[in-house]
C-alpha cells in the first residue's frame, strides 16, 4: 500500500496530470455521468429582430446615397456647361475682335472693325483665320465643339491694332508682320463628359434658333445643353440647365 501511494506521488512529481481527461469532461474525480459545457446563442426572436434592424438602416441609408450620387453629378454636370459656355463666348468676342476684312478678299467680309482693348479687358487676341466662318454665319460664333478643342489662328491685339508699338513683348523686327506672331490658341482641353449620360454628346443651338427647338441647324455653336431627359433634383429637366 505505502508502495502504490508513493508512485502515485512521483508520477504527481513529474508533472503528469491526474483526471486531466476527466476534468476536460467535467468528470467527478470519484465517477459519475459527464457534463459537456453549455454554450450560449441567439434564440430565433433575436436573429428576426437583428434582420429587421439591419433591414431598415438599409432601407434609409440606400436612398440618400442615391441622391448624395445624383447630387455630385449635377454638380459635375453645371460645372461642365459652365466650362464650355465661357469657351464659346469667349471665342465670340475674339472673333468679334479682328480687324475689317474688305469684300473680295476671299473671307467673309466684315465692314467694321471693333476694338475692344479699350472695352473689355479679357480679350488679349484676336482670331487671325476668318475663314472658318461661313456666310450663314456672320455673328461669329464657334462653328462647333471641335473648332473649341482643334484651337484656332489668333494675333495679339497690341500687333493688330497698334503695329506692335509700345507693347514690351514685340520685337522691333516684328513690327509690321501680324503672320510672326500668329499662334494657335485652344478654348478647351477636351470636349466634356455629360455626367448624366456617360458620354460627351451634347445638344445644341446657334444663335438663330429658339430655346425650345429640338434640333440643331449647324449654323453655329451658341448654346449646349445635356441630351439627358431625366428630372433633376430641384423638378426641372436636365436638357433646359
Amino acid at each position: 500500500m505505502m508502495k502504490k501511494r508513493r508512485g502515485e506521488t512521483a508520477k504527481l512529481r513529474r508533472g503528469e496530470p491526474k483526471h486531466l481527461f476527466g476534468q476536460l469532461l467535467h468528470l467527478p474525480s470519484a465517477g459519475g455521468s459527464a457534463s459537456f459545457p453549455q454554450f450560449n446563442g441567439f434564440t430565433l426572436i433575436e436573429l428576426v429582430i437583428t434582420v429587421t434592424v439591419l433591414a431598415i438602416l438599409t432601407l434609409g441609408v440606400v436612398p440618400l446615397v442615391q441622391v448624395s450620387v445624383k447630387r455630385q453629378k449635377e454638380l459635375q454636370l453645371r460645372e461642365a456647361l459652365r466650362q464650355m459656355r465661357e469657351a464659346i463666348d469667349q471665342f465670340h468676342r475674339e472673333a468679334l475682335a479682328a480687324p475689317a476684312v474688305p469684300a473680295g478678299t476671299g473671307e467673309p467680309a466684315r465692314t467694321t472693325a471693333v476694338n475692344p482693348t479699350s472695352v473689355d479687358p479679357r480679350i488679349r487676341v484676336y482670331i487671325s483665320d476668318q475663314t472658318i466662318f461661313s456666310a450663314d454665319n456672320p455673328d461669329r460664333y464657334p462653328p462647333d465643339l471641335d473648332t473649341l478643342k482643334k484651337g484656332v489662328n489668333v494675333v495679339p491685339i497690341a500687333i493688330g491694332f497698334s503695329g506692335g508699338q509700345g507693347d514690351r513683348n514685340v520685337n522691333a523686327t516684328d513690327v509690321g508682320s501680324p503672320e510672326l506672331s500668329t499662334k494657335t490658341k485652344f478654348y478647351l482641353r477636351e470636349i466634356p463628359i455629360d455626367p448624366i449620360t456617360g458620354k460627351p454628346e451634347w445638344d445644341f443651338r446657334s444663335c438663330y434658333q429658339a430655346p425650345d427647338e429640338t434640333s440643331w441647324d449647324g449654323l453655329n455653336l451658341f448654346n449646349v445643353h445635356s441630351k439627358s431627359k431625366e428630372t433633376a433634383l430641384d423638378g426641372s429637366k436636365y436638357s433646359d440647365w
